[in-house]
């Protein structure tokens, strides 16, 4: 760098720090501090106090997270000189607006590095399906004896040879199917961005999505949540599956039909795997908690704890890239937000 001190570029955080911890290091921030000028380590929660005023004022890099405050006309009258917002975290939607694009900032975000813990949660919860880990363990938590549990291990279970489906090549989808690649399964995918060739490229049968719930024995969901997605998985299509299949969902509740979900479930003839839910929370009152065939998580298969610091690290790298003057690898644009989940 050959800026002097007062003319490196001004960066500000805003995000909050409850749900951020392990996002932005001591180590990263003092490595922006010396590409950069570290306005406030302390991330803005609110842009509507004194002191978000003053740092707006100044910042030309924002680097955001979860929790951010909406960045529309108001803050961005507020911060005349921003040039670029890092996020530090997934999904855009809900963090900025179109006036920001009209004022040509760059936008970047870390989608990627969120996507590596989902896809890695992903893979454990089809190797435990595959081998009915949790039924397993139900009975011999039960009986506190393996009279129920030995003559399992001669059903037609475990991950040999198994069919595994995967509804949608998104970031977290692709990995799924690189991670899937060692093991002994088919895979299939339904997208109907995917052609043919591509398909072929990454080593899966391509399908309709009536006949991927039919044959394959595992079911994960990694389509985009979008107005033309939404309830894509219903009863009807819950109805293909095969007695005994698993349904695996760490991509956004509605995706899914729930009342259609639980009817399924409360049949015996499926099994799920559920990470998200519509609402986020589910009522006290839902099966989801108390079913037997369900295996459900507060929506932890994304960053959580050490994992975060991977989205720190893709914003710190944006920035970089940003301040040498070269092209953004995560750029987001206007165009895109449209199909983004």
């Amino acid at each position: 760098m050959t800026q002097t001190a007062s003319k490196l570029p001004a960066i500000a955080f805003a995000m909050m720090p409850s749900r951020t911890q392990h996002v932005l290091t001591p180590e990263l921030i003092q490595r922006l501090d010396t590409i950069g000028r570290v306005l406030d380590a302390a991330p803005m929660e609110r842009f509507d106090d004194e002191r978000a005023q003053k740092l707006l004022g100044e910042t030309e890099i924002l680097i955001t997270g979860w929790g951010a405050p909406h960045i529309d006309a108001a803050a961005l009258a507020q911060a005349p000189h921003l040039k670029l917002v890092a996020h530090a975290a997934g999904t855009v939607k809900g963090l900025i607006e179109d006036s920001l694009f009209d004022r040509s900032i760059s936008v970047s975000h870390a989608a990627q590095a969120n996507a590596l813990p989902v896809a890695e949660f992903t893979l454990a919860a089809i190797i435990f399906a595959g081998k009915q880990v949790f039924r397993f363990r139900d009975v011999y938590v039960a009986d506190r004896h393996r009279g129920r549990a030995q003559p399992m291990q001669g059903q037609s279970i475990g991950n040999y040879g198994r069919t595994v489906g995967i509804i949608g090549a998104s970031r977290i989808g692709r990995r799924v199917i690189e991670l899937l690649a060692p093991f002994d399964y088919k895979t299939l995918l339904c997208d109907p961005m995917v052609d043919d060739a591509e398909a072929r490229r990454l080593g899966v049968e391509k399908t309709e999505l009536d006949a991927l719930m039919a044959r394959a024995d595992i079911v994960s969901l990694h389509a985009p949540s979008l107005p033309a997605t939404r309830h894509m998985i219903g009863a009807r299509q819950l109805s293909l599956m095969k007695q005994g299949a698993t349904f695996i969902n760490t991509a956004r509740g509605a995706l899914v039909d729930e009342p259609g979900l639980l009817a399924a479930l409360k049949t015996g003839h499926i099994d799920a795997i559920i990470d998200v839910t519509d609402p986020e929370i589910p009522e006290a009152s839902s099966a989801f908690y108390d079913l037997p065939n369900v295996f459900l998580t507060p929506h932890i298969a994304g960053a959580v704890g050490l994992e975060r610091t991977r989205l720190g690290e893709m914003a710190v790298k944006e920035v970089i890239r940003f301040i040498e003057g070269k092209p953004l690898l995560y750029e987001i644009r206007r165009d895109d937000l449209a199909r983004m989940a």
